[in-house]
Parts: structure tokens; sequence; C-alpha cells
């Protein structure tokens, strides 16, 4: 049987091995620098650079050595069918991962690599949106566990009968912004009502927004006189998550309407810390939207959470279908894609965006 390449399992030969062996070696070597964290903040971005270079390498040869055993596992298997059938299938899995890796080696944003922050907010539907809200955060939170990223609650507000007004997560890994990003839109829900006594069918919207999470190395002012802070008692949708105490925390920085809380702490000054980390991370967001020339369709997505702004359909009844109106990818497997299998979706979009760039 033929078994694919070097070059073609790495689409290309994109990711420059021997460049980065070479400057993994100048990283080790400045990391034994004696006087290294006499600057924090430059060592900690070596460091950060060191892991994911390493991560990079070991994610490369990983794929080259499986390749290998599969080549003399080939040539091996005398045309036994039940082998040459097992191989192909590890074949397909080895291309799938070499294209995400691919993929993931275009995430080259200045901010692509941090953590997210992630929220939903609940639109046209009443009761129906509020928990359709809370589905796709159980999307996402899904997703994040799938990918090992560690999900920390940050709000919840939750609706009068079922659902959530609103929610904010953060999603802790290498590049989960940079992969989450072109998620921030709203989504269309179509289904039979279960709150629906006539079980009438209903359309459904809520919007997400993903930012960034902003580290210290990037300073950004804000004019404390150009914010509202208001404190107020938390009142999540389970104590799992939202501790319910009065110590919840709102910011609303005027000039731009961005409203952010946090209520995940039982201390007042870090619902605080917490809220301003956010502000923070969506005013570095917004500007990277006007730097990109969004700044319109980020406003348009938010401003009303109806017909006409959504990015991606997802219909369950009268038949099944979750379509992104971007990218065009579809698949009618609705409840994997809710159950946090979006990465179809999520490869789409950055492939797409790298295609015209």
């Amino acid at each position: 049987m033929k078994i694919l390449s070097n070059q073609s399992l790495c689409y290309g030969g994109r990711f420059d091995y021997d460049n980065s062996i070479i400057r993994l070696d100048e990283l080790e070597a400045l990391s034994q620098d004696s006087n290294l964290w006499n600057d924090a903040a430059k060592a900690r971005r070596l460091l950060a650079e060191k892991t994911r270079l390493e991560d990079s390498l070991h994610n490369f040869e990983h794929l080259e050595h499986s390749l290998q055993d599969l080549r003399e596992l080939a040539e091996l298997s005398d045309n036994d069918s039940e082998l040459v059938e097992d191989i192909k299938q590890q074949l397909i899995e080895l291309k799938s991962e070499a294209h995400r890796q691919e993929l993931e080696a275009l995430l080259s944003g200045e901010v692509d690599s941090n953590d997210a922050y992630l929220e939903v907010h609940a639109g046209s539907g009443g009761t129906e949106a509020q928990d359709w809200a809370e589905m796709l955060l159980r999307m996402y939170t899904r997703w994040a566990e799938q990918h090992n990223y560690k999900v920390e609650y940050i709000e919840e507000t939750e609706g009068e009968v079922a659902g959530l007004k609103s929610a904010t997560i953060k999603i802790v890994g290498h590049n989960a912004y940079g992969w989450l990003k072109s998620e921030s839109g709203v989504h269309r829900l179509v289904r039979i009502s279960p709150f629906d006594s006539a079980g009438r069918r209903h359309t459904s919207f809520a919007s997400v927004g993903v930012y960034p999470v902003i580290d210290d190395d990037i300073e950004i002012n804000i004019n404390e006189a150009d914010c509202r802070i208001d404190t107020y008692r938390a009142s999540g949708a389970g104590g799992q998550h939202i501790n319910k105490t009065d110590s919840a925390v709102r910011i609303t920085h005027l000039p731009t309407g961005i409203v952010v809380q946090s209520q995940t702490s039982r201390s007042q000054f870090q619902n605080r810390d917490n809220a301003w980390k956010m502000l923070k991370s969506r005013l570095y967001e917004l500007e990277l939207k006007k730097r990109e020339a969004k700044e319109q369709e980020l406003r348009d997505a938010q401003s009303d959470i109806g017909w006409g702004y959504q990015i991606r359909s997802y219909v369950l009844q009268p038949y099944k279908m979750v379509k992104d109106l971007r990218t065009e990818a579809e698949t009618s497997d609705c409840k994997a894609v809710l159950d946090g299998d979006i990465d179809m979706f999520l490869s789409a979009a950055l492939a797409g965006k790298v295609g015209n760039s």
C-alpha cells in the first residue's frame, strides 16, 4: 500500500524545523543566564517562547515518527486486509492531526497564543434565548475540556425561568484566543421549544464575544473617571460555579459602553481586580479590531442580537443542520457540535482568514 510522504503529511513543510532547532538552542542558552530574572517580563516572554517551541518540535517529531512507524508496518503487512485497514485509519487520523498543527502554526497574531475570555449573552427570544445561551456556554466548556484547556467561571446571571441571561468564562491554555476568536458574533437556534406546550418551532439568538487575556507586558491606560463601578449581590445559576455574596463587581466603560462584571470570588477586591483585567482585555481587543478595519462589524454584532447578524445557524427542526454562514462549513451532526465538537468551524474560519490575508 502507498504511504504519505513526510512532505505531504506536513502540508508543504511549512514548519521550519532546522531554524526552530537553532532558535531553541539560543533560548536554552539565554534561559541559563544568571541575570535572566533581572527583567521579569522579558524572562516570562523568553520562557514562554521556549515552551511553545519545544511543544512544536515535539509535535512535529511525533508526526514524523508515527508516519515512519506506519510506513514500516505497511511493508510488513503482507496485504493483510485487516491490518491494511487499520493502517489506513491511523493515516487518516495522522493527517488530521498534521492539518490541525499546520493551522495552529498559522496563529501568528500578537495575542493569538493568549488565554481567552468568552462571554455569552441571551438575545431575542426570552426564555428560549436564555436556554440557548446556556447551551452555548456548555458547548464551549465541553470544547475546552476536550482540548485540555482549563475553564474558570467569572460570571453567570441566571434567567427568570431557565438558562442564562449572561455568562463569562476564562479559557486558559496555549492558543485559546487564537482558536476561539472567530466565534464572536450571533448564533441562531431553530428548534421545537421545550417551553411551548403547543410544541411550536421557535427561533432564538445569543451573542458570543471572545477577547484575549492581556498580560502585564502590554500597557493599557484606563482613566478611572471614564468608568462607573457598581457592586451587587452575586446570583449565579448554581453554587458549583458562583459564590452567592455581596461582593460582585460591575464596571462600565462610559466612552465605549463596554460592561464587564465578576462574581467568581468572595472577595470584592479580587472581583474588582478580575473586572479591571477583563476591561483591559476588551479595550485591547477593540483596538485590534480597529487595526483590522473591523470595528463596525464588532459593534453591529453586539448591538443587535437578532436577525441579520448571525454567523452560524443551528437548526434542530424540521431538519438537522449546523452551518457557518461565513465559511459555508456545515454538518448534520448537531448533537456532536452541541457537545463541543466545533473544530471543523474553527479550522474553516482560520483557514479562510489565512487564505484571504
